[in-house]
């Protein structure tokens, strides 16, 4: 088994990142195409971490801090790669990253059905919070 490396990703990942997450991550967000990845790096370029095996990404976190908060989003890791520690490799660095910033807790989107999901967040220390609804509004 070859060494995991976690990395912040650039502009010129767009299009491979969006690649990976059509094959590996659970359902698809608004967001997923060019203009709304490379927002996000414009805006914080160390945003985005990608887990890495022999050149080619295996994993990806999005940890957003907007000052007031950690969000975790778009945890993927490619299918024939999973049970490896990828993702506990990528939120250890999504960790870091909130605690040098000042973050104090962090929350992550999952998806009700996607089980596998769930058992790798509980696995990592979080949990539901039921008293929480997700509201959201699309504006475009």
């Amino acid at each position: 088994m070859s060494y995991i490396k976690v990395r912040t990703t650039s502009i010129a990942e767009v299009p491979d990142l969006l690649a990976f997450w059509a094959r590996s991550a659970e359902g698809a967000s608004i967001t997923d195409d060019t203009d709304g990845v490379t927002r996000l790096l414009v805006r914080d370029p160390q945003a985005l971490l990608v887990a890495e095996r022999d050149g080619a990404i295996v994993g990806t976190v999005i940890a957003g801090y907007d000052g007031w908060r950690c969000h975790l989003y778009r945890l993927a890791v490619d299918p024939d790669q999973r049970r490896q520690g990828i993702a506990a490799a990528l939120l250890s660095a999504a960790h870091e990253r909130f605690v040098a910033l000042g973050g104090r807790r962090a929350d992550a989107m999952v998806l009700d059905h996607n089980e596998l999901g769930q058992h790798a967040w509980r696995a990592a220390g979080y949990h539901a919070e039921e008293q929480w609804s997700r509201w959201v509004k699309p504006l475009v």
